[in-house]
């Protein structure tokens, strides 16, 4: 049974229903020029399903609601993404959902146990390093990505969980202050805090102003939940100017902004609709042209629009299933972050940590999708489990994993648990007096 009170059996149900009503949408609406690619879709969904159904029973734990909510947002995804331009499985994201669930089981292992990941700390900030210098020096000339013929890699996204797990696995080292100046601060809110600004400065380097957004919300929070910790007594003056600081940093970040984010921040889409103004453009008319029920899978324009499938994945589901199918695929997403409602941390280091992985992903969805209804400026983000990108999948997968990590936690290793001594009953040792 599930901590809710629904049965998994039910769960299940529920799961399957939603996909086998999906595929009808598909085989009543749908583009769909061979049978044989709706008989492949529909058996790649419904096979991964059963499959991973099976597989997850194995797995000891409190709930499986989280597993069960990030199977069904991953076959909405690979049912999208199957059906643009036309019915056809997209093999590509098919992958990248089953690397999406083995690194949501990894990460569920690696970081349940807050003792362990706190001894882990030194490696974590080592991988932080390495992939910063990957960036640097593999990527080319102020780009976020490795290419490998026609291979492609972004290692910047594979930094936000590891970020995350450094601001959770360090707050139990505000016990350890120390005064510097006027505040009381620990080494390894220091280490923290230059970590953020080399990030900052990466992401600025390298002209990725969208995911800065994402690693900023995991930094505040994280300096929220040190202000909200139970013996962390910051004082009023440290909170103060810590406000101002980021006052003037964004001031200065507004004012100082490069010209091409100056243009993106004061453009206007309609005066040059097939320049600057396209994709924006375009995903409007995409969205309007959809209405609430969609033009039917596979039926759209916008599959011939440069990244359909990714930046403006949101406005490509509008357009050919409507603005309702949109929404409840948000709220699917929704619902999977609010399971630690539902199922609270068990720790502080686990309420930390699945924090940051709520706000990586409630950042990553706002930015794409108001994004491409033009209601702030185009990022070119992606949306979690639903975009086209093994590298982005595969970290989403992981941060699942750390949010569920929170929900059926491990304090302590089985060969850490001390071995229980043999009870002898008073009878035997009567016995053995006699006999002596």
């Amino acid at each position: 049974m599930l901590k809710n009170g629904i049965s998994y059996i039910g769960t299940v149900f529920l799961l399957l229903l939603t996909h086998v009503s999906m595929l009808g949408v598909v085989i009543v609406r749908g583009n769909i020029e061979s049978p044989t690619n709706l008989l492949l879709l529909a058996g790649a969904v419904l096979g991964l399903d059963l499959a991973y159904i099976a597989v997850i029973k194995w797995y000891r734990q409190m709930t499986y609601t989280l597993d069960l909510l990030l199977l069904c947002v991953l076959n909405m995804g690979l049912i999208f993404q199957s059906c643009f331009g036309e019915v056809q499985l997209s093999v590509k994201h098919l992958i990248t959902c089953l690397a999406a669930l083995a690194a949501c089981q990894a990460g569920f292992l690696l970081t349940r146990n807050q003792e362990w990941i706190r001894t882990k700390k030194p490696y974590i900030y080592a991988i932080i390093g390495i992939l910063i210098l990957s960036i640097l020096l593999l990527t080319g000339d102020r780009s976020m990505w490795i290419n490998i013929g026609s291979f492609s890699l972004q290692p910047s996204e594979f930094i936000k969980p590891c970020f995350v797990l450094i601001c959770a696995a360090s707050i139990m080292e505000l016990h350890k202050k120390k005064k510097i100046l006027f505040f009381y601060v620990s080494k390894d809110t220091l280490c923290l805090c230059a970590m953020a600004l080399v990030i900052f400065g990466l992401q600025w380097w390298c002209r990725d102003l969208g995911s800065l957004p994402t690693f900023a919300a995991v930094f505040g929070c994280a300096l929220v939940c040190r202000f909200c910790y139970p013996r962390a007594r910051i004082s009023k003056t440290a909170v103060g100017a810590l406000c101002v600081g980021a006052a003037i940093v964004l001031a200065a970040a507004w004012m100082l902004a490069p010209s091409y984010v100056q243009d993106r921040l004061h453009v206007d889409i309609w005066a040059d609709p097939y320049g600057n103004g396209y994709q924006q453009c375009q995903a409007l008319i995409g969205i309007a042209r959809g209405g609430w029920l969609g033009l039917g899978p596979g039926q759209g324009y916008l599959h011939n629009v440069f990244a359909y499938e990714s930046d403006i994945v949101f406005a490509s589901i509008c357009e050919e299933w409507g603005l309702l199918y949109a929404f409840l695929m948000v709220i699917a997403i929704l619902m999977m972050l609010m399971t630690v409602l539902m199922n609270p941390p068990k720790s502080y280091y686990h309420a930390t940590m699945a924090t940051g992985v709520v706000a990586v992903f409630v950042v990553q969805m706002a930015l794409n999708i108001f994004g491409s209804c033009n209601l702030i400026p185009f990022t070119g983000v992606t949306l979690p489990f639903i975009s086209q990108g093994g590298s982005s999948m595969v970290t989403c997968g992981f941060l699942v994993g750390m949010l569920k990590a929170g929900q059926s936690p491990l304090f302590r290793h089985k060969a850490d648990k001390p071995k229980k001594k043999k009870k002898h009953s008073k009878k035997k040792k009567a016995a053995g007096r006699v006999k002596a």
